[in-house]
């Protein structure tokens, strides 16, 4: 088991594809993607772009969240998380994540995430710390609808689609504030 695998413990599920013409899986994420509402300067909270094909037969719509294990909280940072993305819909665009969802296809929502706003919020690890991880994964459902309140925390909808979870398709990208 990797230190802070958030997939450790999860069942086993079909892989399949995400890119992002925002940023390169494995690559640090660009000054849009880090968080001015958090404090980092020139931060524009800026969600990224998501392209995905190959997911499993049989899903009946998507979830996408963003997701740093290694803020030192004991729990993690929850930066984004959309429910009910429909089956036909395979991208986001950048940006999709402002405070309106404006960029979302119709049916899909926001939950507010760990700073409490239903809204993408940028990476801004705390100066010092070294590196971060970001896992956006993009989760394949065998359901129309995960049914959680639109008011729930990611960590919810992730404990309520587990049993639904067809496929993963995982990018994760990296970031660091200097000290």
């Amino acid at each position: 088991m990797t230190a802070n695998d958030p997939f450790a413990r999860l069942p086993e599920a079909v892989t399949f594809d995400v890119t992002s013409s925002t940023v390169t899986d494995g690559a640090a994420w660009g000054i849009e993607q880090m968080s001015g509402i958090i404090g980092v300067p020139g931060g524009k909270d800026v969600s990224p772009h998501l392209s995905w094909s190959g997911a499993p037969e049989g899903t009946k719509s998507y979830a996408v969240t963003v997701y740093d294990p290694d803020a030192p909280t004991g729990s993690g940072f929850w930066h984004w998380a959309v429910a009910d993305i429909p089956a036909g819909v395979t991208e986001l665009p950048e940006g999709a994540g402002d405070d309106t969802g404006s960029g979302l296809p119709e049916g899909a929502f926001q939950l507010p995430n760990d700073a409490r706003a239903a809204r993408y919020i940028g990476a801004a690890p705390p100066a010092g710390h070294g590196a971060h991880r970001y896992f956006v994964v993009v989760h394949a459902l065998d359901v129309d609808h995960v049914n959680v309140p639109v008011d729930s925390t990611p960590a919810f909808l992730g404990f309520t689609m587990a049993g639904h979870i067809l496929g993963r398709a995982v990018l994760t990208a990296f970031a660091e504030t200097p000290a």
